[in-house]
């Protein structure tokens, strides 16, 4: 299987915890991987995720942009060329700070991708 980001359907992330997210789902068990879940989150000027929590561990690595992580109250600056193993049962948040977009890869199990 191949394909491209560009290619791929987007879904807004609606709540009132969110602001300004989108979420691309490139690889899942519809596709051959089991148990597993990888996507692209986009996160746009002045917009964030949720800051929640739940028992998956996160993957992720930065594909651009700038921003903040915040695991369990601390908050780290992450840009393109960072990772992160986010462990279950922590509170998580990811934020743009920048001015251009905020992309990053997240793998989940498949239980965490709703």
């Amino acid at each position: 299987m191949i394909g491209h980001l560009d290619q791929l359907e987007k879904k807004v992330l609606t709540s009132n915890e969110v602001k300004n997210a989108s979420i691309k789902v490139l690889v899942s068990p519809k596709e051959g991987w089991d148990g597993y879940v990888m996507r692209v989150l986009e996160v746009e000027k002045d917009g964030y995720t949720p800051k929640h929590m739940h028992p998956w561990y996160h993957v992720n690595y930065i594909i651009e942009g700038d921003g903040e992580l915040m695991i369990d109250g601390k908050v780290e600056h992450v840009k393109a060329g960072s990772y992160a193993y986010i462990p279950g049962n922590t509170i998580h948040q990811f934020r743009n700070i920048g001015e251009t977009t905020f992309k990053f890869i997240c793998i989940v199990l498949e239980e965490g991708h709703k």
